[in-house]
């Protein structure tokens, strides 16, 4: 099994999201021996804003090539994606600029839109200081989720789960009960994988 890491949180070690990766990849990759981690922290070595550049020898340009390939040949992607200001950090909207390529991994047909990176699963660590999800008095301001799910569906990828921890700002004890469920979710989608 190929496993691709991403992390977007400018928190460190404070980071919940990154926390949450970590797991969700330790519990993966224990019940897969031999699985290959390819791994890109986009706070520490971040890609630029996209642009249309045409010189292959551009770094920008290698660096996002390098990016897609990591994508295209990933089982499973594992991705750190904090709720900042109701969405994605830009750093990780700079890797979906990367990933998200007309003729790569999708492409327009007669019928619409066509998602070609299909086959692989994504599972996304989404980490919010405030309740956010569904029935919750905030749920129209969340743009982090609903737009991970859209972004990935278009591109075909359709066994899509998140592992969420929200509400870790409100109290010490909001949190600790939030990552205590976080972690017990871990559980089910490692099993899953088996």
């Amino acid at each position: 099994m190929k496993l691709l890491h991403l992390d977007a949180s400018a928190l460190g070690g404070h980071s919940v999201s990154r926390g949450l990766t970590a797991a969700i990849v330790a519990e993966l990759t224990r019940g897969q021996p031999g699985t290959e981690v390819v791994y890109h922290d986009l706070v520490a070595n971040p890609l630029s804003h996209w642009t249309p550049v045409s010189d292959a020898s551009d770094p920008s340009t290698v660096l996002g090539a390098q990016m897609m390939d990591d994508f295209l040949a990933a089982d499973v992607v594992v991705i750190g994606a904090p709720m900042y200001n109701f969405s994605i950090p830009s750093q990780l909207k700079a890797w979906i600029d990367r990933i998200a390529v007309a003729g790569k991994t999708f492409r327009y047909g007669p019928n619409g839109p066509e998602g070609l990176a299909g086959g692989k699963r994504v599972i996304i660590a989404s980490s919010r200081g405030g309740i956010y999800s569904e029935g919750s008095a905030a749920q129209s301001f969340d743009f982090q989720e609903p737009y991970l799910r859209a972004v990935f569906a278009f591109l075909g990828v359709t066994d899509i789960e998140f592992v969420r921890a929200e509400g870790v700002a409100i109290s010490e004890d909001n949190k600790a009960e939030s990552l205590k469920s976080a972690h017990a979710s871990i559980g089910v989608v490692s099993r899953k994988a088996a």
